[in-house]
């Protein structure tokens, strides 16, 4: 039954921290819940969980109250809120309410007629789990979540204006040839705490006059940080994935333990390429894996500064058995890989050159992703295509559907060509604006290589 009065924008702001919506929304689906129920007062289900035995979940929509049967000492915890989420898109059907409900509503202290009268709203009050647990200071999850909420508005407008800046004055201002216009940029957005948005500024500094069509790729990209400003403005209008997609984006964190918490995803997972590449003074490593049942991405993400090595567990053309947890998104790419049950094998090759598409083929699928996510800088695809030359020492691939051009300067080329013998081959490549990218060919003779980017093996010095 739908609520009355009740919206998504009311249920987010009951999160006592960033990430609970996060850690939420997979328990938000009708399929992880027995014996919902609503009426006039409450709503009420039990979630499965991790635990041997299901969660009893009561949440009073009229006082907002709540009662879980879960050990967290976090209010609302995050059976309550994927609770509240179900409620409010409506999947929770009206029902009476058992015993259990009755005797808790009943059970309740009035509520004094000032908490309606003086706000024109229901007061939140807490309610204790049921587990045993000694109690937790309040947590005052206003202040500290509207502060950052308002710094990064603020942020999002300066960047907005920013941009109308540029455009009025053109893209043949000078200052936009100089670093420090869009490190400057890029530091009130770190203020701001919108850091995933500085570090696309930062990028575009090197964009200017780097290539022939750089105005185009600059203006798009102006593009993609106006939607996204915009859009980081109005979360709360968004459909829950979508804006999870959105923060993220901007710059808020998700922590790891909170998207452990979650619902795995075990599957014999196949590594089907890397790159590497080097962000300010950080080198980010992205291993893309693919599920056999479904063919669904997935990104692991590894860092590394002042010495420190990047993961190397995943071996590019190996399946491995194994958790893997998605991070909140539409997409829900980015990944973090958990249990391994079993050692890595060997990958099937013939099972990949199965997935091979044609260019016309992977251009669909990435116009698909970009359609969900526009913002979207990098996405996987096996293909199988020839290695062409374009002229003027560029390389493209092709095939009967039509070419792609290969991005810069191509670190296994050379490989790559004595594979293939100017045959068509399949191969696993990152598409970017910019070009597609070879991590790893897929021979069905001699196995999978992997020619991605790698690291400057002198980083770890220079940086320590």
């Amino acid at each position: 039954m739908p609520p009355a009065g009740w919206t998504i924008e009311q249920v987010l702001a009951l999160a006592p921290r960033p990430t609970s919506i996060g850690v939420a929304m997979p328990l938000a689906v009708p399929a992880r819940w027995s014996g919902l129920g609503c009426d006039h007062q409450a709503v009420w289900g039990r979630c499965t969980g991790t635990a041997r035995e299901p969660y009893d979940t009561i949440v009073h929509h009229t006082e907002v109250a709540f009662r879980c049967s879960c050990p967290s000492r976090v209010t609302p915890c995050k059976h309550a809120l994927a609770l509240l989420i179900v409620w409010v898109n409506g999947r929770v059907p009206h029902a009476d309410g058992p015993a259990a409900v009755r005797s808790w509503l009943a059970s309740r202290p009035a509520v004094p007629e000032s908490a309606d009268t003086a706000t024109g709203q229901p007061r939140p009050t807490e309610e204790p789990a049921l587990t045993a647990v000694a109690p937790e200071p309040p947590v005052d999850r206003g202040t500290e979540r509207d502060d950052r909420l308002a710094r990064m508005a603020a942020g999002l407008t300066e960047l907005d204006r920013w941009i109308e800046d540029r455009l009025r004055t053109g893209l043949a201002d000078p200052a936009l040839a100089e670093y420090a216009t869009w490190d400057a940029l890029a530091a009130r957005l770190v203020d701001a705490q919108v850091g995933g948005l500085a570090n696309r500024v930062r990028r575009l500094a090197g964009v200017v006059g780097a290539f022939p069509q750089w105005h185009e790729h600059l203006l798009a990209e102006l593009g993609v940080l106006h939607l996204l400003a915009q859009a980081g403005s109005r979360t709360g209008a968004l459909p829950p994935h979508l804006a999870d997609s959105v923060a993220t984006t901007v710059g808020w964190q998700v922590r790891q333990a909170d998207v452990l918490a979650g619902v795995p995803h075990t599957e014999h997972w196949m590594v089907l390429g890397r790159s590497d590449t080097r962000e300010d003074r950080i080198e980010v490593r992205r291993t893309w894996l693919r599920a056999p049942s479904d063919g669904r991405w997935a990104m692991s993400l590894s860092f590394a500064a002042y010495g420190q090595s990047l993961d190397a567990s995943l071996s590019v053309g190996t399946s491995m058995h194994a958790d893997l947890y998605r991070y909140p998104g539409v997409l829900g790419l980015r990944s973090a890989v958990a249990v391994r049950h079993a050692e890595p094998e060997p990958l099937d090759a013939d099972i990949v050159a199965g997935w091979a598409l044609t260019l016309a083929g992977a251009c669909q699928q990435v116009g698909e992703a970009l359609v969900a996510e526009p913002w979207l800088e990098r996405f996987p695809c096996t293909v199988r295509a020839a290695l062409v030359q374009a002229g003027a020492g560029r390389w493209a691939l092709a095939d009967h559907t039509g070419s792609l051009p290969l991005v810069g300067q191509v670190p296994g080329l050379a490989l790559m060509l004595a594979l293939s013998g100017g045959q068509p081959m399949v191969m696993t490549c990152e598409w970017t604006p910019l070009g597609m990218l070879p991590l790893a060919v897929h021979d069905t003779r001699f196995g999978t290589y992997d020619v991605g980017p790698r690291v400057d093996p002198t980083f770890a010095a220079e940086v320590a």
